[in-house]
């Protein structure tokens, strides 16, 4: 019986290409369809996740184009670049959770001890959508959850087979 990683990894980078394609660009016409078809806007965190899954891209479509040995480290950093947006995803869910705080210009301001006016002027800065609430979840994950553990599976996976092949 051939396994995944011989089927995917054990061809040309050209065909294993295809992978960080899909699980990429799954992702973000994914969270695309959620913005523009479900009406939820993104937050600022949930733009750096897409922006990795763009790189991820783009490298994977260098990959595709180049072949060979670069072509196996394009794909190699493409699995990177959706660890990133993992590591950003899970940096996401601790804000959601409030397990630390997030990027001053999506979260929610502490307005103890200001004043009325500057407590103002504070809301008034902060985006509407904001990166400290869930706006979706699923099984009690949210999307950047979701994402992260999504991201890092399948990023760990094509890293870790590519580079296996950019070594050989």
């Amino acid at each position: 019986m051939i396994s995944l990683t011989q089927t995917w990894f054990g061809q040309s980078p050209r065909h294993a290409a295809l992978a960080p394609l899909a699980v990429s660009g799954g992702l973000l016409l994914g969270a695309l369809a959620f913005q523009y078809l479900g009406g939820l806007a993104p937050c600022a965190l949930c733009l750096d996740q897409r922006w990795a899954h763009g790189a991820a891209l783009v490298l994977a479509i260098g990959g595709l184009i180049v072949g060979g040995r670069i072509g196996w480290l394009l794909i190699a950093l493409a699995g990177a670049a959706m660890i990133v947006s993992a590591g950003i995803g899970v940096f996401h869910v601790g804000v959601e959770q409030k397990w630390w705080a997030g990027p001053t210009g999506c979260s929610a301001s502490d307005l103890s001890g200001l004043s009325p006016a500057e407590a103002a002027k504070r809301l008034m800065e902060t985006p509407v959508v904001r990166c400290d609430e869930i706006a979706w979840s699923l099984l009690g994950v949210s999307m950047a959850g979701w994402n992260a553990i999504v991201s890092a599976v399948a990023g760990v996976a094509i890293a870790a087979l590519a580079f296996k092949r950019v070594r050989t």
